[in-house]
């Protein structure tokens, strides 16, 4: 399994989506985040991390409520924000760093 770090160190846009299985927001953005992948292909990486599987990772990065999203680039954060967000908003974020 590829670390976190490795992940997000790519030369590709990485969405990560900290969720919990038992949150409702969270099975909301599902959908438009599979409808993201699907619009930008390659030029998108998007990682799911489960807050409660990874509560290092989730605690080192500071989630404190779920869904936050994030984009990461070349190992650097370059956006976060919590909560549900439109797939029309989403892909505008994403587009910025590709």
């Amino acid at each position: 399994m590829e670390s976190f770090e490795s992940l997000i160190a790519s030369q590709v846009p990485v969405l990560v989506d900290f969720y919990a299985e038992w949150c409702g927001p969270c099975r909301v953005m599902k959908p438009i985040l599979e409808e993201l992948k699907r619009i930008k292909g390659d030029k998108i990486r998007i990682a799911k991390v489960d807050v409660d599987k990874h509560e290092e990772l989730a605690a080192t990065h500071r989630i404190q409520s779920v869904p936050t999203l994030m984009v990461y680039k070349q190992g650097k954060m370059l956006w976060r924000q919590s909560g549900v967000i439109q797939l029309a908003e989403l892909q505008k974020i994403v587009e910025q760093y590709e």
